[in-house]
């Protein structure tokens, strides 16, 4: 089988006849989203943004005060501006007027070689027929040279309408009427064939848009009006005078920390360029126009344009802006901060993007011709040149703002935000350290003061001791094969109002969170848990209950899943015990000894009071604690953490260092008292 008749599997023939080329606006409609982004309802607005670009960059060059653009009843779209008008002689390469070429020849317009537009939006010069490349039908006015010119498209062929709607295709303009105006007119209806049935063009982003349009062409009024039925949205019309300023303003939500700060600049670089089909390198001059402020709050917006055209996902100017405020935050406002002081032992002093970017609302703009932009729907620059020019200029003029140029009270202001942003970042990587840490703890090895059982899962049991003391007989006393004992050597923390790093960095809490095994807070999966029950083996006094306390808030906290299974658990010892005619008899409280006493008839003076676990023999501990068949213990609920977290702060208050909380808790709870009952 030759080359030239080869098929492939799906018996499609692939020779030098399978080989297509797309021209003109077949290309567009063959791959729409690599010229508008998609067929959505964001690839719809682009259309809209086309020609309106084109009637700001006649704006822009000082030759259009107004534009209009409307949504009409019947899902077409205009927009019309008082500039020059396109023109409408004829071309002389290829034979048809210019406006005909406008909107049906990819890379053709006015924008190109720097004649007509020396800084423009739609530099690729393709808008106007991509617009007409998407469109079942589009109409075009021109009021230029005293007389009103139309040219129709059906399905992309040029034509005119007669009176009764037929269309005829044709090359040659209409002339309905004579005009003294000048300016263009373009409405078209989109081709629903390309678009998705739920695309649909949103009133307030054409507002949006239009609005942040005006504070970049200073003076140029836009009108939007929505006449499509069953929508009762108001006219909107807007006019800046004041540029970016004005933006800046307007995005301003929160109360300002600082004044508007202004900056400008120009600067030339150099860029090869094909001329007359050689590669020649010339010199391009670039203005670069900020404005921004810093206002409370955290929320940040920097809105950027290239010429005309709004740039929502930045480049290479934009990085340049963020570059240099970094560095002049960095290198002049922060330098030597008393505040950062600790920090800077660190090296933790310095301020990041984000940092100088909270709370940062800020317009920016560069000017200069043939821009590159990264894909033709013209979101990001990509001109290299422009990064440093920017930060150059932008670097500077802070800098000087920061060291003295600006007002001193306002520099203080932003100087303190930067730098409690700064130490927010740093506690805030911190807890994030201490959440991974705490999500890691229980893979790594056991606490080396725990006992652990042979064997683990439902049936197994982590008894949690006071100390040494207790631990002592606890292990002597247990079933090694499925009862671990974790001794306290220390105070566990108040996890109900400590941070995440303070909990994780007490060794307590730490040898608990490792010996279970499961993680901690939202990582804590109870599948992963080593034991079955965790039993809490406290001496019956108030040290104990507080301890009980905070063990109970530290896994109602940090592993709550074990609560909410019900698998906490209280040991109750007794509180007494007397060996009596051999026999030997427990009591957990004064009035259950009393009984015993009375019925058994065992003398007082007999009974032994436990100060603590670790005063009993192994045998008693056994016996009370340890011992299925005859221990005694509470299964702990959420009621009872809860209520534990109250008990904890109340410990705080009555037991704690600080000694003006309990005067203030005693002042006020003094009329509870019985005076009478006080032995003063």
């Amino acid at each position: 089988m030759t080359a030239a008749t080869k098929t492939n599997k799906n018996k499609v023939k692939y020779d030098a006849d399978a080989i297509q080329t797309l021209e003109g606006l077949e290309a567009v409609r063959k791959r729409p989203g690599m010229y508008i982004g998609g067929t959505g309802s964001d690839g719809l607005m682009h259309l809209l943004w086309e020609l309106i670009d084109n009637a700001v960059d006649e704006a822009a060059a000082g030759h259009c005060e107004k534009i209009d653009v409307f949504l009409h009843r019947d899902g077409s779209m205009e927009v019309q501006d008082n500039g020059r008008g396109i023109p409408v002689g004829k071309h002389k390469k290829r034979n048809v007027s210019a406006l005909e070429v406008v909107l049906t020849e990819l890379h053709a317009g006015g924008k190109f070689g720097g004649g007509a537009y020396s800084a423009s939006g739609g530099l690729h010069g393709v808008g106007a027929s991509v617009v007409n490349a998407l469109s079942s039908k589009l109409v075009a006015e021109v009021d230029r040279s005293g007389s009103t010119h139309r040219l129709c498209f059906q399905d992309r062929v040029a034509g005119q309408y007669n009176s009764n709607g037929k269309f005829r295709a044709s090359h040659t303009l209409a002339k309905p009427k004579k005009t003294k105006k000048t300016g263009s007119r373009i409405r078209f209806w989109p081709d629903l064939e390309i678009f998705d049935t739920e695309a649909r063009i949103d009133f307030d982003l054409v507002c949006e848009r239009v609005a942040r349009t005006c504070f970049i062409v200073p003076g140029l009024k836009v009108r939007v009006e929505d006449k499509r039925s069953g929508n009762k949205n108001e006219p909107f019309e807007y006019v800046s005078r004041g540029g970016l300023s004005d933006l800046v303003d307007s995005l301003s939500q929160s109360p300002p920390v600082s004044d508007i700060i202004k900056i400008s600049g120009i600067d030339n670089f150099e860029e090869k360029v094909p001329v007359d089909g050689k590669m020649t390198i010339v010199e391009r001059e670039c203005t670069v126009e900020v404005a921004f402020r810093w206002v409370e709050g955290y929320e940040s917006k920097i809105v950027s344009f290239v010429n005309t055209i709004p740039t929502s996902e930045g480049g290479t100017h934009l990085a340049g802006l963020e570059r240099a405020m970094t560095r002049a935050v960095n290198d002049v406002l922060l330098a030597g901060s008393k505040k950062l002081a600790k920090l800077a032992k660190a090296g933790n002093d310095r301020a990041s993007k984000d940092d100088v970017q909270e709370g940062l609302i800020a317009g920016l703009k560069v000017t200069f011709p043939e821009p590159q932009f990264r894909g033709q729907t013209k979101q990001e620059l990509g001109t290299p040149a422009i990064q440093g020019i920017v930060y150059e200029i932008v670097k500077q003029s802070l800098s000087d703002w920061f060291d003295g140029s600006g007002k001193k009270t306002h520099i203080n202001a932003v100087r303190e935000k930067i730098s409690n942003a700064v130490i927010n970042r740093v506690a805030s990587k911190e807890v994030l350290d201490a959440k991974r840490k705490a999500a890691s703890l229980g893979s790594t090895g056991m606490p080396d003061k725990l006992a652990d059982c042979r064997s683990h899962g439902e049936d197994s049991e982590l008894l949690i001791v006071e100390g040494d003391s207790a631990a002592g007989p606890a292990k002597a006393g247990r079933d090694a094969e499925y009862m671990a004992i974790l001794p306290l050597r220390g105070k566990v923390v108040n996890a109900g109002k400590a941070t995440m790093k303070q909990v994780i960095d007490n060794a307590e809490a730490q040898a608990l969170i490792t010996a279970i095994g499961a993680g901690s807070g939202k990582d804590f999966k109870i599948e992963e848990a080593r034991y079955g029950r965790i039993i809490i083996l406290c001496d019956a006094d108030v040290d104990g209950s507080h301890i009980r306390c905070l063990l109970l808030t530290l896994i109602f906290h940090y592993m709550r899943p074990l609560l909410e299974q019900g698998r906490v658990f209280a040991a109750l010892p007794p509180l007494y015990s007397s060996k009596w005619r051999g026999e030997t008899y427990y009591a957990f409280s004064d009035t259950e000894r009393d009984a015993i006493a009375k019925k058994k008839k065992v003398p007082l003076d007999k009974w032994v009071r436990f100060k603590g676990l670790g005063e009993m023999d192994v045998d008693e501990l056994a016996e009370t604690t340890l011992n299925p068949e005859t221990r005694i213990l509470k299964c702990l609920t959420m009621d009872d953490a809860k209520q534990a977290k109250l008990a904890t702060t109340m410990f705080d208050t009555l037991m704690g260092s600080d000694v003006s909380k309990r005067r203030a808790f005693v002042l006020k709870e003094s009329a509870l008292f019985d005076r009478d009952a006080l032995d003063v």
